[in-house]
């Protein structure tokens, strides 16, 4: 998915233009896209006090910034590993005002208008909230909801995104419009109020179809200790806690904070239902950097796409992970959209693996671990 950064940019330093050649990431082009009224004097770091930087993002781009004085904001687990690898500070909570608000826009309409309505919040009275999005991630929408808010938005276009801010006066604000989109993140329930969710989790506001192909074909046979990787808001695992009885714990992996409080919430709201409880533990964690258990049985909808391009190495990291922590005879249950090839990692890493089932553009496989 990385491509090579087609330009070079600019950086201010004490008043000293220094020219530096970077090859950008795609998120990187997003990054530099923020930072580009600070590389060219449009805009100033403040004197004093920290820059909070939210759904923040490592990268060269930041070399520009007083790293120093930046407190990042991230619930996806490999940017915040690779914020805090970089000695960059990363708040749990934030409670306070600052006079400089970076924001990476997401691209969920009503996600994106709760972060802006959020980031306008925590900026200081007098103080600056930017902003930042591609173009093809609704960078205009993006910039015209901030004007609704705020009125005056000043803007500039780079690396195929756009970057946009505002310097917003009191009583410019449209404090009932903020109010409102500050609850657009607020949990709803879905699937006729079976679940809690929010905008922005993956299949957020519906049963995925292929979660439901897999949870309609797993075996009532599967027990001991178990791991579904890549919960979500917590769907397959309650199927699989309502459905399989012999199973003693269960742990949920989930890259993305804020889907493993929903999916904490949803269990939690089930097991109030069941008459035996089993052990569930909720881990905020990259599955590709390896499992922290061992187990009897693995479930997983692995994702297989980053932003708008497909990254089937993602899948094929989940199926290695899995493999390394399934106890020997092992079973691994996975679906995945046909067109995705994983049959090879499954071969090499699997005594055994079969399909279950082909429907509705997916396959569910078991693969089992050699002896």
């Amino acid at each position: 998915m990385h491509v090579a950064a087609r330009a070079l940019h600019s950086r201010i330093t004490r008043g000293a233009r220094i020219a530096v050649a970077d090859a950008f990431t795609d998120d990187d082009a997003a990054l530099a896209t923020l930072l580009h009224p600070f590389a060219t004097g449009a805009l100033a770091w403040p004197e004093a006090g920290r820059v909070l930087f939210m759904r923040a993002r490592g990268g060269a781009p930041l070399a520009i910034a007083p790293r120093e004085r930046i407190a990042c904001e991230q619930a996806f687990k490999p940017y915040a590993d690779g914020l805090q690898r970089s000695g960059l500070e990363l708040l749990q909570a934030v409670d306070e005002t600052f006079p400089l608000v970076l924001l990476l826009v997401p691209r969920q309409r009503d996600e994106a208008r709760a972060a802006l309505a959020l980031a306008l919040r925590r900026t200081q009275p007098g103080g600056t909230m930017v902003a930042a999005a591609g173009n093809n991630e609704g960078a205009r929408a993006h910039e015209a909801d901030l004007r609704r808010l705020c009125g005056t938005v000043h803007s500039l276009s780079k690396y195929h995104g756009r970057v946009f801010w505002s310097e917003p006066r009191e009583g410019a604000i449209d404090r009932a419009l903020l109010e409102q989109w500050l609850e657009l993140d607020a949990p709803r329930p879905i699937a006729d109020g079976r679940f809690l969710s929010r905008p922005g989790v993956f299949a957020w506001d519906r049963v995925d179809t292929a979660s439901e192909l897999l949870a309609a074909h797993l075996p009532a046979d599967l027990s001991g200790r178990g791991a579904d990787l890549g919960a979500g808001y917590g769907y397959l695992s309650i199927e699989i806690l309502a459905r399989c009885v012999s199973v003693a714990s269960l742990d949920l992996y989930e890259a993305d904070a804020r889907a493993l409080e929903l999916a904490r919430t949803n269990v939690s709201r089930a097991n109030a239902q069941r008459p035996a409880e089993t052990k569930q533990d909720f881990l905020w964690h990259d599955v590709t950097t390896g499992l922290r258990g061992r187990y009897d049985f693995v479930v997983s909808n692995p994702p297989f796409h980053q932003g708008r391009a497909d990254l089937p190495e993602l899948g094929r990291a989940f199926i290695a992970a899995a493999a390394d922590a399934l106890q020997p005879r092992g079973r691994l249950w996975l679906v995945a959209n046909q067109h995705l090839p994983y049959e090879a990692a499954l071969r090499e890493r699997y005594a055994s693996m079969r399909c279950v089932a082909r429907e509705r553009g997916f396959k569910v496989i078991e693969a089992v671990k050699g002896a």
